[in-house]
């Protein structure tokens, strides 16, 4: 394809999108449509999967062609790159489509039995007292990396502490707890 053609639908695909230009975009359908559908073809997609997907692909022109940048790639690299993504993705539905009811994560629950509640609770109180036990500035860091789920470069961003500093305070945290749970030296009214 030629420099003149790529810059013609450049400028097609830009009144497209600033326009919403009907005639511009039925100019690149009838160009584009039929070369993705055989590009489609010859990655083994049926004609129905083909058709499907090309219909996706211009549906993503019309919708979002302000997306198109003309300095990064020609206006058929960008359509041919997203029918080839619409393909795989298609392909994965397709093969991923049935569910297998033995899937341990599409099971159901079982309940906890009561005594596993009552000790989960038990080992819940027991971490909880061991935490007063620390210094502050240690309780933080935990509270910080496994309540509120930040990294270790979140919280020093956040705490305004180097990265080395925020990894030994909690490396440190964890091993007075583990002393503490293990030689239960934790003061509780247990």
């Amino acid at each position: 394809m030629n420099v003149e053609v790529r810059q013609h639908f450049a400028t097609l695909a830009v009144a497209v999108a600033r326009n919403r230009d009907q005639a511009a975009f039925s100019e690149l359908f009838d160009f584009f449509a039929p070369r993705l559908k055989s590009f489609l073809m010859r990655q083994n997609a049926s004609v129905a999967e083909a058709e499907e997907v090309v219909q996706e692909v211009m549906v993503i022109l019309w919708q979002k062609a302000h997306l198109y940048n003309p300095q990064k790639s020609s206006l058929s690299t960008w359509l041919f790159r997203i029918a080839r993504n619409r393909r795989i993705d298609a392909a994965r539905r397709h093969r991923n489509g049935t569910l297998d009811a033995h899937e341990p994560l599409l099971l159901p629950v079982a309940p906890q039995a009561p005594d596993a509640v009552i000790e989960s609770e038990n080992r819940e109180q027991i971490v909880r007292i061991a935490l007063t036990q620390l210094p502050v500035e240690q309780v933080t860091l935990i509270q910080m990396a496994f309540f509120l789920g930040q990294s270790h470069s979140e919280i020093s961003a956040a705490t305004g502490l180097p990265l080395g500093t925020v990894k030994s305070r909690i490396r440190l945290a964890f091993g007075k707890l583990r002393t503490l749970l293990e030689a239960g030296g934790v003061d509780s009214a247990y």
